[in-house]
């Protein structure tokens, strides 16, 4: 696929509830505060999305017409360290096949409910048959609807937040004041859960971003580029819309229209505006409701549909690298993938007709086994990204457009790249051989 539509299914993958019911349930659970450190591990989200992005696409292999790679494939083959590869590659079956589409399918028929009264369970076998017929298509399939489908709900949803602002533009300024003074427990009236500010803005935004997480990697190293440093900045970036500007807009949204219940550790109510509402779409659709009357559940649940349905998608494709990877074989491969599509298309049914708890915790087992293994991984793999990251600017400063070239970065085990550059690339690799080989001469 193309490097945006790579681009626009990993940010489809991050770009999910996690915008709109995350960052209610991280200001239900930590207060304003907890939109500060979603902020704060976006920045360094957007480093580790870098190196994972870039590390793929060096390590990447391919299948059948179709680039492939992941955590589990730059462990063994940049790391060498085949034993945490199988348990990357196997808590990324888990979380992607198993956990991962409850929450998804949940949040989809809960802002159905509110909006159009259509039982959960009617949504969720809907939603799992469209999730099974696109899925089929492969990546490029996949790939096609996200480049379609994100931009426009993304650049809609920021519109509409520039609108709710706009109305509400005497209230900003005191709410970016309520969030620092909560994000370092100077707000006395919430100092009471400043641990759980930090806690849940933190989970909320990694489960927002999928940074650090290596899932959005497998999307984007599908994708053909002339150097891996290209996906790993567009990977970078991606966490940058995600939660800089997404997960602000919804949080800001929420806060200034004054549309969000706070609770302590205990569950006692420390600020109640919307009774009886649980933690999550309710919020964002109140607060739309607030400027455009009986517009925001329509509109949210719309949104909900193709931003939680885009990360779904991206799941049916991100559990396929890791099964090749643990099986080896081809025809095994297509085997488990089928299975595992089935288990989606459960899992989607199942999560929508169950509560908001319980797929919240459900995902973030499945999040943090994924996010351990794989920032493990990245540790010891920093020297090659670096080392990837200066060629790259070095290219960049003699005018010439990036290409990769193995050998010249000291790396190891990259081989498909050969076919890569002498396939696609040989004139960007004749340009470079000129433009270094004159360089080289004037400074001899």
């Amino acid at each position: 696929m193309s490097s945006f539509q790579g681009f626009a299914m990993a940010l489809g993958g991050r770009v999910g509830v996690g915008n709109i019911a995350g960052v209610a349930t991280a200001i239900f659970y930590g207060g304003p505060g907890a939109l500060f450190w979603m902020w704060v591990y976006a920045l360094l989200g957007a480093a580790s999305a870098f190196a994972e992005s870039t590390a793929g696409q060096i390590w990447k292999t391919e299948d059948n017409g179709e680039y492939c790679s992941g955590p589990a494939q730059y462990i063994a083959r940049g790391l060498r360290c085949k034993p945490l590869a199988i348990l990357y590659a196997l808590a990324a079956v888990v979380a992607f096949g198993l956990t991962g589409p409850t929450v998804q399918s949940y949040n989809i028929a809960d802002s159905v409910r509110n909006a159009f009264h259509i039982p959960p369970l009617v949504t969720g076998i809907v939603i799992a048959i469209l999730f099974a017929i696109i899925v089929a298509g492969g990546a490029k399939r996949i790939g096609s609807f996200a480049s379609y489908v994100v931009p426009f709900m993304a650049g809609v949803y920021i519109v509409l937040m520039v609108i709710i602002l706009g109305a509400n533009i005497m209230r900003v300024p005191a709410m970016f004041g309520l969030i620092f003074r909560c994000a370092f427990n100077k707000e006395a009236a919430l100092g009471a859960i400043f641990g759980s500010t930090i806690m849940w803005g933190v989970k909320r935004g990694v489960y927002s971003s999928e940074a650090g997480q290596g899932s959005g990697e497998q999307a984007s190293s599908a994708a053909e580029v002339s150097h891996p440093v290209k996906q790993g900045l567009a990977q970078a970036f991606s966490v940058y819309i995600d939660t800089l500007v997404v997960c602000t807009a919804t949080g800001l949204m929420i806060l200034c229209t004054g549309c969000y219940n706070i609770v302590d550790g205990a569950g006692n109510a420390l600020v109640e505006t919307l009774p009886g509402i649980e933690a999550g779409t309710g919020y964002t659709q109140a607060a739309i409701d607030t400027v455009f009357p009986g517009f925001g559940s329509a509109f949210i649940s719309i949104a909900v549909l193709f931003f939680a349905f885009t990360t779904l998608l991206s799941f049916g494709y991100y559990a396929k690298p890791n099964v090749i990877f643990l099986t080896g074989d081809e025809k095994k491969a297509k085997v488990v993938c089928a299975i595992i599509v089935v288990v989606q298309v459960i899992m989607t049914i199942y999560g929508s007709a169950n509560s908001s708890a319980l797929v919240w915790n459900i995902a973030d087992v499945g999040v943090g086994l994924i996010a351990w293994f794989n920032l493990l991984g990245l540790l010891f793999l920093v020297k090659p990204v670096a080392a990837l990251l200066k060629d790259f600017e070095k290219q960049k400063k003699l005018g010439l457009d990036p290409v990769f070239v193995p050998e010249d970065c000291s790396i190891k085990n990259a081989e498909l790249w050969h076919e890569i550059t002498n396939e696609h690339y040989s004139d960007l690799i004749a340009e470079k051989n000129r433009v270094m080989g004159t360089a080289e001469s004037k400074k001899d």
